[in-house]
């Protein structure tokens, strides 16, 4: 099968136009290939486009040319069969060129061609969110943690010995001496210069050169008692704190894996996450993820193991919430860090342990994170667990649940979330 890849440039914008209207004719195409691209990536892997194939009919951009114009016969040899008006049935193999089918070969070596171009990561995105029908996510920023940062903010005149501007004060001192001994120096020059005249005169004048000289002791003795330093000249080095806003973030992914939760459950959840991972890094520089299982036991995994491994036996959601608040108090501190956690289940659990997770979500989680959501992906009636959690909704504003039924329901519960968030 051969390809064809799209390497062209928008140089000067020349194909921009071309290429938006390719877009939108190859619109179903293309957003299933990033329908698909969801569930084939990595949640953290949003920095580049992706690939798109689409079938080589039709890849041709429209363009206006100069008709031959006229009525014209031809007479074509070999042709018994037809006559004019005839329809041809397409071929049986389906599809152009001799193929079998899309992107196979046929029997004589044949096959259909398709045809290979990026989307940039822009393009992906919006894409992506599209049927979310959300506002732009980069004008809704989510409350941060104020943080406090010490500056050097200029000098001052008092402060503890540990903060003295050395270089400063000696500065401020030698500023001080020259400016109360210029004068004193100037009237100095002079006399020195009276008294080398008075002695060199004739007759020599004894008494005008005892006042002068007397002068000039009193003058001396004033330079030389003005102080070397002063506390007037002391400077301190001033400090100021200011308010800067967090931006790192770290992403709290939970998921029971125990025999309840299907394979088809947990792609409905990884989907989920890469809205939620697309959001928080659209908003924050620094996001870091972390994935717990838990089924009656909790544990902390990669990407892989957390959407693929699958557990047998009961579930008990309270392990993963006191694991969450383990990691927190050693890794990521509330002062230094925005703390979101996404929670999917089936809703299955003990029902002993649902109020426990209640309060666990009251005392430690609920206080200290930006944003927690729980989803239940279930078409079954709600159990414990969701009717616990209900109880939270009114006290904690940074709490959401959602009931996801089907596929279909993850953008419009996303945007339900992201609103309540925005608020």
């Amino acid at each position: 099968m051969a390809q064809f890849i799209d390497r062209r440039l928008n140089g000067k914008n020349k194909s921009a136009v071309n290429r938006q209207r390719f877009l939108r004719r190859h619109k179903e195409k293309i957003k299933e290939s990033v329908a698909d691209a969801v569930n084939r990536r990595s949640i953290t892997n949003t920095e580049t486009g992706e690939d798109v194939s689409i079938p080589h009919k039709d890849i041709n951009e429209p363009v206006f040319h100069q008709g031959k114009g006229g009525l014209k016969e031809r007479v074509h040899p070999g042709n018994d069969q037809f006559s004019t008006g005839d329809k041809i049935e397409r071929p049986k193999g389906g599809g152009q060129g001799g193929g079998s089918g899309e992107g196979e070969a046929s029997q004589d070596g044949e096959g259909q061609d398709e045809f290979v171009f990026q989307i940039s990561k822009d393009e992906y995105l919006d894409i992506l969110f599209e049927d979310l029908e959300l506002p732009n996510l980069e004008k809704n920023q989510v409350s941060k943690i104020t943080e406090w940062k010490t500056h050097r903010a200029g000098y001052q005149t008092a402060g503890v010995p540990a903060n003295i501007a050395i270089v400063k004060s000696l500065q401020q001192s030698l500023a001080r001496r020259t400016a109360m001994t210029a004068g004193k120096k100037r009237m100095l020059h002079e006399l020195e210069q009276e008294l080398d005249r008075v002695k060199m005169s004739e007759p020599a004048q004894l008494l005008e050169e005892q006042r002068i000289q007397e002068e000039i002791k009193v003058l001396r003795h004033k330079i030389q008692t003005v102080p070397f330093i002063d506390t007037f000249d002391l400077r301190f080095k001033n400090y100021q704190r200011r308010p800067i806003p967090s931006s790192q973030a770290v992403m709290f992914c939970l998921m029971d894996v125990s025999g309840s939760m299907d394979q088809a459950t947990k792609d409905i959840a990884k989907r989920f996450y890469v809205l939620l991972y697309l959001f928080l890094t659209r908003t924050y520089e620094n996001v870091d993820v972390v994935f717990i299982r838990h089924h009656t036991q909790a544990k902390e995994v990669d990407e892989h193991e957390f959407f693929y491994s699958q557990e047998t036996g009961g579930t008990i959601v309270s392990s993963a919430l006191k694991l969450m608040n383990d990691i927190i108090a050693k890794r990521y501190p509330t002062g230094e860090w925005n703390i979101y956690a996404a929670q999917a289940s089936d809703g299955d659990n003990w029902a002993d342990d649902s109020p426990r997770c209640r309060e666990l979500l009251t005392k430690h989680l609920l206080p200290n994170c930006q944003y927690y959501s729980y989803i239940e992906i279930t078409r079954r009636s709600h159990q414990t667990l969701w009717h616990e959690y209900e109880k939270l909704e009114g006290d904690f504003p940074n709490f959401a649940m959602k009931n996801i039924r089907a596929v279909e329901d993850i953008f419009p519960v996303f945007r339900e979330l992201f609103k309540k968030e925005h608020a």
